[in-house]
């Protein structure tokens, strides 16, 4: 039996790394990339869907009735009802672990751009300029306390990270257990307006949902240091652009680093884009060669092993098999 995987959409140059592991299974890829017309009909008949970006809801699978699996290569799972696919007894996986890495260096890079106005000088000098005192304040980055807002994997790294720089680090995670924090590295913080109001640079690691959705709101933004930083690789959404603007324009907070935003791209008049005191990146914190090798090919063996009878590894609706 030759299987049908349907890719929805990707980055990617081709699907080789895809196709040579799920021919062990008899498989055909459908490259579904730039493809018109409504998902629904465009996913028709596949027994497992790859999916990136695009939104896989209910009216999605129920065009794939025969579907055993949707896998979502990155690790956020915003974009799919896991809730429908589990009553329709279909799993779905991500990757959570495939760009640690990646994500937690690019959110060092973020606070030292900010921290050490890297941005701003490199527009002054090629601009003609050669000023050192266009960058001030400036203040040394080891006098300073980072608060992690969530404390999964990608922020315990970011904890590391930054106390290699000499930064003290808090936590706020709801979730984790405080003496957990205390062994990632990070002092606990039970409420979140008290991280907020001792950080110098907040950074957000939360998932998207609708409890931390605009998490990071107008009230957020006052309770915090004017000489704060904020930072955001998680997902666009949980911080308040609109508040966001304001609190720069106001004053309350010094700066922000935004690898993601609510859309994305954004909107050419986004006052966002432009601000002297943002540094954006167009979604690339989990970039790199070696992580995204990893992630399709952890994808790609969840969808193999899933259509050879077994369950996958990083399955997230585990009560299918509970």
């Amino acid at each position: 039996m030759t299987y049908r995987v349907v890719f929805t959409d990707h980055t990617f140059d081709d699907l080789d790394v895809e196709r040579d592991i799920l021919a062990a299974v008899d498989a055909e890829v459908v490259d579904l990339e730039g493809a018109d017309g409504p998902l629904p009909e465009l996913v028709a008949g596949a027994d497992a869907v790859l999916v990136m970006f695009d939104r896989i809801d209910a009216e999605a699978l129920d065009a794939v009735p025969d579907c055993r699996i949707v896998a979502r290569t990155g690790i956020g799972l915003d974009n799919i009802d896991v809730e429908a696919a589990t009553e329709r007894g279909i799993y779905v996986t991500n990757v959570p672990d495939y760009c640690i890495p990646e994500v937690s260096d690019h959110a060092l890079a973020l606070v030292l751009a900010l921290s050490r106005k890297v941005v701003e000088y490199d527009a002054q000098v090629t601009a003609g300029g050669w000023d050192v005192s266009a960058g001030r304040p400036m203040h040394r980055l080891s006098a300073q306390t980072l608060g992690l807002v969530a404390f999964g994997n990608i922020a315990r790294a970011v904890c590391q990270k930054a106390q290699a720089f000499g930064m003290e680090v808090l936590a706020h995670d709801p979730f984790v257990d405080d003496d957990e924090i205390r062994a990632g590295g990070a002092e606990p913080a039970d409420e979140l307006d008290d991280l907020l109001a001792r950080s110098d640079v907040v950074s957000v690691h939360t998932p998207l949902t609708p409890e931390t959705e605009g998490i990071l709101d107008a009230d957020a933004f006052s309770t915090m240091k004017d000489s704060a930083f904020v930072l955001n690789v998680a997902r666009g959404g949980i911080v308040d652009e609109d508040a966001l603007v304001q609190a720069l324009d106001d004053g309350e907070i010094a700066g922000a680093g935004l690898d993601v935003l609510a859309e994305e791209p954004p909107e050419p008049d986004s006052p966002l884009l432009g601000h002297d005191d943002v540094v954006l990146t167009p979604h690339s914190a989990w970039h790199s060669v070696e992580s995204v090798r990893e992630l399709r090919e952890k994808a790609a063996r969840g969808v193999r092993d899933t259509l050879a009878g077994e369950v996958p590894g990083y399955l997230v609706n585990r009560e299918l098999v509970e």
